[in-house]
């Protein structure tokens, strides 16, 4: 896991960054590897792939985090992200692999109300997506907003969104 995270950190080709992603994605599905990965300070090098210009490096970036998410304090370090992630969710391709991974993370950091407020910009987005996306997208967005619906503190913000 170290030699990986060095790898990406080393390398600017994308098809190694992709690689070496799917590989710390896959090892994140055993907790103890989350907590690993966390303490050779993975989450920083993974969130900062969300800003490469490589589609792909980016899709698997976040992948790699929402496998991540499924531990609190890896949740603690990833929430430093979600305004970029959804920035990515926002500007991706309609429906792409892209803002299906970003929403898939959402999904995942919104369980609990503890990052709610993050989102709240993001909210006539959600609600977009809702009603432009193929149903796969849908369903991502659904489970954000019932995640976010689920929070008494975000009903004004949820009704007052414009679409």
């Amino acid at each position: 896991l170290q030699k990986l995270i060095h790898l990406l950190q080393a390398t600017d080709d994308p098809l190694i960054q992709e690689q070496a992603l799917i590989t710390l994605s896959n090892s994140a599905a055993f907790s103890v590897n989350q907590d690993i990965i966390r303490n050779l300070d993975g989450l920083s090098v993974i969130g900062g792939m969300l800003s490469d210009c490589v589609p792909k490096v980016k899709e698997k970036a976040l992948n790699a985090l929402n496998n991540l998410s499924m531990n609190i304090k890896n949740q603690e370090e990833i929430q430093v992200y979600m305004t970029q992630v959804c920035r990515n969710v926002e500007s991706a391709p309609l429906n792409s692999d892209l803002q299906l991974a970003g929403l898939r993370l959402l999904t995942n950091m919104s369980v609990t109300s503890d990052y709610h407020h993050k989102m709240i910009n993001s909210i006539p987005c959600f609600l977009r997506l809702l009603s432009e996306g193929t149903e796969r997208t849908q369903i991502q967005v659904l489970k954000v907003l019932v995640n976010l619906s689920a929070n008494p503190a975000m009903t004004r913000h949820l009704l007052r969104a414009q679409v």
